[in-house]
């Protein structure tokens, strides 16, 4: 929650004047309960998204990062009161643990995946495959030379995600 990839990113989304929910997971931080695995988790997303549609009843752009893209996908793409999903440095394999995204199939939302050239959890190949079984629409930036956590990159990715939150409002009017 408190890292420069959820940070910029949120600076990002609040420059387009949408409110921003920044939380930890169930056992993560200071927060109570255990890790469950991303069961959890997509409950945890779940009761977020629902908190921010009863206070502020504006269109919602979910936006996650690396273990936040995996799960609050799960829970964003079925959700009728999302419109737009971001998905940050998104895991394809952690050491022994792969993900699996077949729910992205039936996701028509607009979706962005920005990813580090060097991503150490998302090889390019794995994910350009991924990306590209989705339904459109969909937008996948890589930066060059980014690694997992965008070091020394932040701001190309804050920008990617100016420009395609910028690109997606222009093709909603």
């Amino acid at each position: 929650m408190h890292n420069k990839v959820v940070f910029h990113a949120m600076k990002a989304l609040n420059g387009f004047g949408f409110p921003v929910l920044r939380f930890n997971f169930r056992g993560a931080g200071l927060s109570e309960g255990k890790h469950e695995d991303g069961r959890g988790e997509v409950e945890d997303t779940k009761t977020a998204l629902r908190w921010l549609e009863e206070r502020f009843h504006l269109p919602i752009v979910f936006a996650g990062f690396s273990f936040g893209a995996a799960t609050g996908l799960r829970a964003a793409c079925p959700d009728p009161h999302v419109d737009a999903l971001i998905a940050l440095g998104m895991p394809v394999q952690v050491d022994d643990r792969s993900y699996g995204y077949k729910f992205l199939s039936q996701c028509t939302k607009p979706k962005l995946f920005v990813s580090g050239g060097n991503d150490q959890f998302g090889p390019r190949h794995e994910l350009e495959q991924l990306v590209g079984r989705a339904p459109e629409p969909k937008k996948l930036v890589i930066i060059e030379g980014a690694d997992h956590f965008f070091s020394g990159h932040v701001a190309e990715m804050k920008r990617a995600i100016e420009e395609w939150l910028r690109d997606t409002a222009n093709a909603a009017t």
